[in-house]
């Protein structure tokens, strides 16, 4: 008897008894070709998000420039530059985001975002797992929490990250290592951009190339004999994965930027936030399930006018497009698309003409895979410096997240030592933001 669909293991072991010599039972078999069916009709529901893109801006984007503009304010908290109108009547965002701000009516803005993290690595930590930091445990990001529950889709890597781990706290944490994100090496917007590792050697065929990975499975088996390791098991899963990127002409394929028109690629904006973006949107189009990419660096304590006027323009052309070509090719409602960064910025410009760290209140960006258009969630204060209303916690924000890819926050994960951990701790779904 064989069991098809998704390899139980990728060397292709599917018969029920090797299946029960490696300690996985006809039950475990069973329960996992019915999740495996659960997920497939999971996705096929309108309102969910079979993929996600994570846009992480690095360093504390401030709040009062972008997405939270107090136009009313004194100049000494209002910041030296205006706001817009925007497509929703009475929203407005800041004067840099006129491309964004004709797409409002198919995104959610989040302005009562909280935590008390002042620090960028521990903001940081909190935007990407869900977790407020600990000295006993480092928790897995979100990209490889969403690895471990669904694993590859179309011979593609769950978890991507553009154009490389950006940080420690985008990695595994307590989870094995196979889950961790798969690096570009290179950024999309080099025009020699080529992800490393993605062909065969030269003069490697299809068939010497079998040979090479048979010979590799008695290889691995040897070692897998005389040692268990999470090392070597991470090991075995990235050699597996890597073969059938290789082998897959699809999966090669969605990362060859060469295939996208002229046409779009200007749309985008040939930089480094556009190309990125159509990188992203390339691969969730190809099955890739969670896409984590950063762009610029937003720590700006020092004239804030100039750092948003040399970054912000190229990340609001690509974002914009990003929202309206997932949106003309069907895929919107199933991907969800986030902006944020680890804080916010101070209410008062300081005396260099820019923000400090403030992670009391900042805004944060939602948008397709079950998320409600053209809404503004929560609000800031007069000076923007504290939650109005509608506070958006760190875990409540993840766990709706979660909610939309049909992950269960508050089940429990093993970490080491046999101890169970909640995905999120403490988080509730926001309705409010659910289509």
């Amino acid at each position: 008897m064989t069991c098809t669909g998704n390899h139980l293991a990728r060397r292709g072991f599917l018969s029920v008894g090797v299946v029960g010599g490696l300690g996985i039972s006809l039950a475990d078999v069973l329960r996992m070709e019915q999740a495996r069916a659960d997920l497939k009709n999971y996705e096929s529901k309108e309102g969910v998000a079979k993929s996600v893109i994570s846009i992480f801006l690095p360093g504390g984007m401030a709040h009062q420039e972008t997405f939270d503009p107090k136009p009313f304010a004194p100049v000494e908290y209002r910041g030296p530059l205006g706001s817009i109108e925007s497509a929703v009547p009475g929203v407005r965002v800041g004067e840099l985001l006129p491309h964004t701000a004709k797409v409002t009516d198919k995104i959610a803005i989040c302005r009562s975002m909280t935590h008390g993290e002042a620090a960028h690595e521990r903001g940081t930590h909190n935007m990407f797992t869900g977790y407020r930091p600990s000295p006993a445990l480092q928790y897995p990001s979100m990209g490889s929490v969403v690895a471990h529950e669904f694993g590859p889709r179309n011979n593609l890597p769950p978890y991507v990250c553009i154009p490389n781990q950006p940080n420690e706290f985008a990695g595994t944490g307590y989870l094995s290592s196979s889950y961790a994100g798969f690096s570009l090496g290179s950024d999309p917007a080099d025009t020699t951009f080529q992800v490393r590792d993605l062909a065969l050697p030269g003069g490697v065929d299809p068939v010497r190339f079998d040979k090479r990975r048979k010979m590799l499975d008695v290889v691995n088996g040897y070692f897998r004999e005389k040692e268990k390791s999470d090392s070597l098991d991470a090991l075995d899963t990235f050699y597996d994965r890597a073969y059938s990127m290789i082998s897959s002409e699809k999966a090669r394929e969605a990362f060859d930027m060469s295939k996208e028109p002229d046409a779009i690629k200007d749309e985008y904006g040939r930089n480094q936030a556009g190309m990125r973006m159509l990188l992203a949107r390339r691969l969730v189009e190809a099955g890739v399930r969670f896409v984590t990419l950063t762009y610029g660096g937003w720590d700006m304590h020092d004239n804030i006018a100039g750092g948003m006027k040399n970054q912000l323009p190229a990340l609001d052309q690509g974002f914009a497009t990003l929202i309206r070509d997932l949106e003309r090719r069907g895929l919107l409602g199933s991907t969800m698309v986030c902006i944020s960064s680890e804080f916010g910025r101070t209410p008062k410009i300081n005396g260099t003409a820019g923000r400090d760290h403030w992670p009391k209140v900042f805004s944060v960006v939602m948008a397709g895979g079950g998320i409600k258009q053209g809404i503004v969630h929560g609000s800031s204060n007069a000076t923007a410096s504290e939650p109005e209303d509608d506070p958006l916690t760190v875990e409540d924000w993840a766990t709706t997240i979660y909610d939309r890819m049909g992950i269960v926050a508050d089940k429990e994960l093993m970490a080491p030592g046999a101890r169970p951990i909640e995905i999120v701790d403490g988080g509730k779904v926001r309705q409010d933001l659910l289509a």
